[in-house]
């Protein structure tokens, strides 16, 4: 008889872990209470327009082809990836424009143009940013971390004071650089893991080689394209997902898992793995005296990551400034996660980043036209932001934003919706709106995350940007991928 396993979300941390474990000749359920899998990645089609609500950088394809590899499949045959060369254009409020690319002698000319010194020491960070992401990969990406044993062992220490995790990633850029310019373009990494660049440690620097020399890519069709094949994937290793089902329990019967209630009746087995935000699912589908670890006051003292206002917005003409990625900077950028992690509202003056995928691919909107994926920072939720009357405010100050760089008529878009961390929360139950589960903006909440495993409830796993090895879509992925390979060889 088969092992048998229940996976609650169908988000990328919860289709890798099933993946894995069908490959490995498991029987394994999704059970997704939205109507599609994908999580916080859905697709949304109006008026001709295409727009995918959620992740939109892709870096480090290896992670998703890993899966695929697994299952002796190629993931040509079910998601074809191209790379974006420049990655993403940068624009600053003095009408400046560095376009990332993995050429470094290009990189330096941009930065020279406003900052020779800072175009000098651009090799020397790369290689600083290489070495950061061979750590990383070394001990922590590609491993699980479970007990304090593994935590604390001799080669994790070692590696871990040489990423200097006291310094922070602002620190370790004003190391290198002045310009204001690239200081602000170099530590928007700390937002890919829903962070500030003040607090968050120094190991994210990394991200500058994972997108300048790894690549940064599009995903043919839209980048929903990666839920559907690794659901694809899923089914035909016989995996079975059920959406618009949602878990109301995890049982536990003596300190161990049984299965899971749901509204339509009861999945039983003695393996669950948590694919939705672990803190969550622990307030809302565990009792409180079944997790004396993970009280309600210890999940309140976790600080989340920031959240997203995002707008779509399918507009009738075409914008000669965009890329694939654009971003445009405020002129000071600390204020923008001051207002964010500090007083908890929408920043005054955010940075504002457009995804504009028919940019590269025709047939994402109508002909002449756009389909803009508008992401701006905001907080997570609290009582000090209503967003049924903050959003037209927020939305109001990102419109101007862009019609000071020429990006204007938003408002008369032919389809424009808002997005608001209570949305988030709504739809997906992410602990108070956080995109990216619990910030970085400490040591321990980046080095030492919540396990992968209960240690409250034996059988009971968790994956996605709460838990080990952090956020981040392919970092989510192999959570799933680690959690699901453990299981399988030690379950």
């Amino acid at each position: 008889m088969k092992e048998r396993a229940v996976v609650i979300g169908a988000g990328f941390g919860g289709l890798s872990a099933a993946v894995t474990l069908a490959a490995k000749g498991w029987k394994v359920t999704v059970l997704e209470r939205q109507l599609h899998p994908g999580g916080k990645l859905q697709r949304i089609t109006e008026a001709g327009y295409t727009f995918d609500r959620g992740p939109s950088t892709i870096t480090m394809p290896h992670v998703f082809r890993s899966l695929y590899k697994l299952a002796g499949e190629d993931m040509e045959d079910y998601v074809q990836l191209y790379e974006l060369e420049p990655r993403v254009r940068n624009v600053f409020a003095d009408g400046r424009v560095v376009d990332l690319s993995r050429d470094t002698g290009f990189m330096q000319e941009q930065l020279a143009a406003f900052s020779p010194e800072d175009a000098l020491r651009y090799p020397g960070f790369m290689a600083e940013a290489a070495l950061l992401y061979d750590l990383s990969e070394k001990q922590f990406l590609n491993r699980l971390l479970l007990s304090w044993r593994d935590k604390i062992s001799p080669a994790v220490v070692r590696d871990l004071l040489r990423v200097r995790p006291f310094l922070s990633l602002q620190q370790l850029l004003q190391r290198y650089f002045r310009h204001p310019h690239t200081l602000a373009m170099l530590g928007r990494y700390a937002t890919y893991v829903g962070s500030s660049p003040f607090q968050a440690p120094a190991i994210f620097a990394m991200l500058s080689h994972v997108e300048s020399q790894g690549g940064v890519f599009g995903v043919r069709g839209g980048t929903y394209k990666l839920v559907e094949g690794l659901a694809s994937l899923a089914q035909r290793l016989g995996v079975q997902i059920i959406t618009g089902t949602e878990v109301t329990q995890i049982s536990v019967v003596n300190g161990t898992v049984e299965g899971v209630e749901t509204a339509q009746g009861f999945y039983p087995a003695k393996t669950v793995i948590a694919g939705g935000d672990m803190l969550s699912i622990n307030r809302l589908l565990l009792p409180e005296e079944v997790r004396p670890g993970m009280s309600n006051d210890r999940i309140a003292a976790y600080e989340p990551s920031l959240s997203g206002l995002v707008t779509l917005a399918g507009v009738r003409r075409q914008y000669t400034g965009l890329l694939h990625h654009t971003v445009f900077f405020p002129e000071y950028y600390e204020p923008e996660f001051k207002d964010i992690f500090t007083h908890r509202r929408p920043p005054q003056q955010p940075a504002v980043y457009i995804c504009y995928s028919g940019y590269s691919e025709s047939g994402m909107a109508p002909e002449g036209g756009s389909n803009l994926f508008i992401l701006t920072n905001a907080p997570y939720l609290s009582a000090a932001t209503d967003w049924s009357e903050e959003t037209a405010a927020y939305a109001g100050r990102v419109f101007a934003v862009l019609a000071g760089h020429g990006i204007n008529g938003l408002e008369q878009a032919e389809v424009l919706h808002h997005y608001t961390p209570q949305n988030i929360a709504d739809d997906t139950l992410a602990h108070r709106g956080a995109i990216y589960g619990i910030s970085s903006n400490s040591v321990r909440q980046t080095f030492f995350r919540p396990g992968n495993r209960s240690n409250n409830v034996k059988g009971l796993w968790y994956v996605g940007g709460t838990t080990h090895p952090g956020g981040g879509t392919p970092v989510v992925s192999l959570s799933g991928r680690l959690v699901g390979e453990f299981i399988a060889k030690h379950m």
